[in-house]
């Protein structure tokens, strides 16, 4: 069994949990916050078998979107005079061994 841990934006997080649930999988969320940009994200954590762990990411994968955006604030809301585009959105996913599961 492994445990699928997908950080995605808040603007993402009701398709791909509504993707993931369409297909079968079961999921937990957690309010989150990105450290680079101090934007929500949502932490969803799945568990799943072994052989379903590809599909569970491409779950994730054809419904959070990677997209360019300007910002125009710095650390703190200071305002920064010409806007820096950044890359947000897409999942960052981490795979762990799961020893136990245990549904109670």
């Amino acid at each position: 069994m492994k445990l699928v841990m997908a950080i995605v934006s808040n603007d993402d997080a009701n398709d791909v949990t509504a993707a993931l649930n369409e297909n079968g999988y079961y999921v937990t969320t957690l309010a989150t916050t990105g450290g680079f940009l101090k934007a929500g994200n949502t932490t969803m954590i799945v568990g799943t078998e072994d052989g379903l762990v590809e599909h569970c990411i491409e779950v994730i994968g054809s419904v959070s979107s990677r997209r360019v955006e300007a910002i125009t604030a710095g650390d703190q809301g200071r305002y920064i005079e010409n806007p820096v585009r950044v890359t947000v959105g897409g999942a960052t996913i981490f795979v762990l061994d799961v020893e136990q599961f245990r549904k109670l």
